[in-house]
């Protein structure tokens, strides 16, 4: 209800002219300064209402220290910005109406200096500074620009599980802000970082590391028998080759009034100890199996599948996308589980198998391909959905949904120590460190070493030099 009173209103304002505080040009927009910050306002709230916030060490102060420094550069310094970091494994970081700035934990493993973490946040303010979101709710016409907001605080109302708040307005209301308005952001986030005193050039490492990122994912996905994840957030639209990309970081140069260090000691030391990967409070993935050790459950994943642990659920989805199996948990009622699959399909009757499932009340139905079930552990219940694009592709996939679901257990003593997230410790590479003989002990598995590299800014084939800090996941 929040996302239709918020954007109903919306299409009720008339169409107005605003200056815009970096051309000073009349832009067409359908939103004041001030329903702007009532908008980032509420946005702001809800997005901490979805999203666990992260810090470590003083991470989030360290944060908005950088942020507040670029933030005093702007066109638009007076606006009262905020700098937040989110629990998602997700790397990403986006920009809400009226200077609310989002970075996920995930990004910081692929940074490697104050200077890149700069580029990041000058580049999110500079969306804001150009009102980047208010002009993209305004280009929307009708029900579209109600669906776009509404869609920003209700996932539902979007089939895939990236609209979530992962993707919020950092997607451009969902669907990008495009490539001039991308490079105004890129233009204004290097004049910001030039006035602060950073290498513009961090913006050009970031994008490359984001690049290797996405090619990395694709050899990956290859060799797994699965689709490359997709990649539309922060830089997305950027080739690493951008030759008017280098030419505005070149321009923005001038602007720079002193020198600061890169600030990379000082970045590395914040990332010690940081969250690699998934969060004990949103379970983790291991090898194949799913570990959630505080709500004491684990099961096993259909395989080949790829996961997606999300705040709200657990996503299962068959290569080429042909079937998909959600878990999502709630209080159990006092009702045994097949009156509240019952309820939740809205049926009266079914052939539901009560059978207990590893000691555990249960209850699962298949009916026309499809799959669902329910099972109580402690004070929770757990419940599955499963269907596939079409009953071909249900037969052919059924049975390996089945078995995750019967594989869910409560779990033991052996797994709370699997269940345990990784995380990024700091070593010092001597003459002899090569990155074959790192991942021979890590534990990120067959594609330790190329992460190794990524991770540090060597990839893909480079080596560490003697004296080097490196990253390694713990």
């Amino acid at each position: 209800m929040k996302a239709v009173f918020l954007a109903l209103p919306l299409l009720f304002l008339l169409a107005a002219c605003a200056q815009n505080p970096v051309t000073g040009k009349q832009d067409f927009v359908m939103m004041s300064e001030a329903q702007e910050l009532t908008l980032g306002r509420q946005a702001d709230q809800e997005a901490k209402r979805q999203y666990a916030l992260y810090d470590l060490h003083g991470l989030a102060k360290y944060v908005d220290e950088v942020g507040q420094r670029l933030a005093r550069q702007s066109h638009r310094n007076t606006l009262s910005y905020s700098f937040t970091v989110i629990d998602s494994s997700e790397v990403n970081a986006f920009a809400l109406p009226g200077g609310h700035v989002y970075i996920s934990r995930g990004i910081f493993a692929f940074l490697n200096s104050e200077a890149e973490l700069a580029a990041v946040l000058a580049h999110e303010i500079g969306h804001v500074t150009a009102r980047h979101s208010v002009r993209q709710i305004s280009a929307a016409q009708g029900a579209d620009l109600a669906l776009s907001i509404a869609s920003i605080f209700s996932p539902g109302l979007r089939n895939q599980e990236v609209q979530n708040l992962t993707g919020l307005l950092g997607n451009a209301l969902l669907s990008g802000y495009g490539r001039e308005h991308e490079l105004e952001a890129d233009h204004l986030g290097a004049e910001y970082l030039s006035r602060a005193g950073y290498d513009t050039h961090a913006m050009i490492r970031v994008i490359g590391a984001l690049k290797n990122q996405e090619l990395f994912d694709a050899e990956a996905a290859k060799q797994e028998g699965r689709a490359a994840r997709a990649y539309h957030g922060l830089f997305a639209s950027h080739p690493d080759n951008d030759t008017r990309l280098k030419q505005v970081i070149a321009d923005a140069s001038r602007y720079r009034d002193g020198r600061r260090d890169d600030g990379r000691a000082a970045y590395l030391a914040h990332t010690t100890g940081l969250v690699y990967g998934d969060n004990a409070q949103q379970g983790v993935i291991r090898a194949g199996q799913f570990y959630h050790a505080e709500l004491g459950l684990a099961l096993r994943l259909p395989q080949p599948w790829r996961a997606a642990n999300l705040p709200d659920k657990l996503v299962m989805t068959a290569p080429g996308e042909e079937a998909r199996l959600e878990m999502t948990t709630q209080k159990k009622p006092a009702t045994p589980p097949q009156d509240l699959l019952r309820r939740a399909l809205r049926i009266d009757a079914g052939d539901i198998d009560i059978s207990p499932i590893n000691g555990l009340q249960a209850a699962v139905l298949d009916t026309r391909g499809r799959l669902f079930a329910v099972i109580y552990l402690g004070e929770r219940a757990y419940l599955f959905a499963g269907s596939a694009r079409s009953p071909e592709l249900a037969a052919r996939h059924l049975e390996a949904m089945r078995t995750s679901v019967k594989s869910f257990h409560a779990i033991s003593e052996a797994e709370r120590k699997l269940a345990r997230p990784l995380s990024i410790k700091l070593v010092t590479a001597d003459a002899n460190t090569r990155f074959a003989e790192l991942a021979r002990g890590s534990p990120l598995g067959r594609n330790a070493e190329g992460t190794l590299r990524l991770i540090n800014a060597l990839y893909p084939a480079g080596e560490p030099k003697p004296g080097q800090t490196l990253k390694v996941i713990e």
